[in-house]
């Protein structure tokens, strides 16, 4: 039984970590609903890497050819720029806010509830209101706008708010098209979620052991599994009929978790 919850969770993680509806908050309230204990958040921190590694197997001509060109091309070395430039807003709010999330929002399912419905609408008001799109290849995105895509993705510190979600709606606020948003938060997240796993790794260090390692394992395989089928479908999706369907689907997802929490079923 602690396998196929493992399977399911991990399913869930890969689904969801690069789709604009928040992979954090689907695994804690999936976990709370299946019962599934993970002392010192040591399932979820291993399982992540294969979301990770999923979506570098995807793009690994693209970060080869990028490291290849990089020490004699300029818009190698601006790409990489610009993507550096937007970690680092997320490294300062983690060192500084990271622990009291963590610690309070994590435990409170109305945080995550009303998140996924305050995503949803501005998803829905960006999609209706956006200007026409000025950069429409991810390699054209300027400093200035990763900045600021940057500063968005700090916002997906607070569970529910969904990190791919929030660099998007940044992207298509700095004016890149929907593809070019969706890519360039797919390389974003390349170092943040590197970075977070070595962090949350490195803080459950001691707790590591043998006993759960099959249900890690399995976790693993299925989030690498996952999320490598469905980053290119998202992006088909993305480019044929925009952003929609997620927004109302976190507005839906956020409004069953309220009403979940009023019959005092989570």
């Amino acid at each position: 039984m602690h396998w196929l919850v493992a399977a399911l969770l991990g399913v869930v993680q890969g689904l969801t970590e690069f789709l604009p509806v928040s992979s954090t908050a689907h695994l804690l309230i999936g976990a709370r609903m299946l019962g599934f204990d993970d002392p010192g958040g040591i399932f979820t921190v291993m399982i992540q890497l294969g979301s990770i590694l999923a979506v570098m197997w995807l793009y690994r001509a693209k970060i080869i050819d990028v490291l290849r060109r990089f020490p004699s091309d300029p818009d190698a070395r601006r790409f990489a720029l610009a993507v550096l430039v937007a970690f680092v807003p997320a490294v300062v709010a983690g060192l500084l806010f990271g622990d009291f999330v963590k610690r309070v929002l994590y435990t409170t399912p109305a945080v995550i509830a009303v998140s996924f419905i305050a995503g949803g609408i501005v998803m829905l008001v960006v999609e209706r209101y956006r200007g026409e799109p000025k950069v429409r290849e991810m390699d054209d995105t300027s400093l200035g706008r990763a900045l600021s895509i940057g500063v968005c993705q700090t916002l997906a510190l607070v569970p529910g708010v969904s990190r791919s979600g929030a660099t998007i709606v940044g992207g298509m606020l700095a004016g890149l098209d929907r593809a070019a948003a969706a890519e360039f938060s797919f390389f974003l997240a390349m170092p943040t979620m590197a970075a977070a796993f070595v962090h949350d790794l490195w803080k459950v260090r001691h707790d590591l052991g043998a006993g759960r390692a099959e249900e890690i394992a399995i976790g693993f395989v299925m989030a690498f599994i996952a999320s490598a089928l469905v980053v290119k479908p998202f992006l088909a999706v993305v480019r044929r009929i925009g952003f929609g369907p997620f927004a109302w689907y976190r507005i839906a997802a956020g409004a069953l978790i309220l009403a979940a929490l009023a019959a005092g079923w989570l």
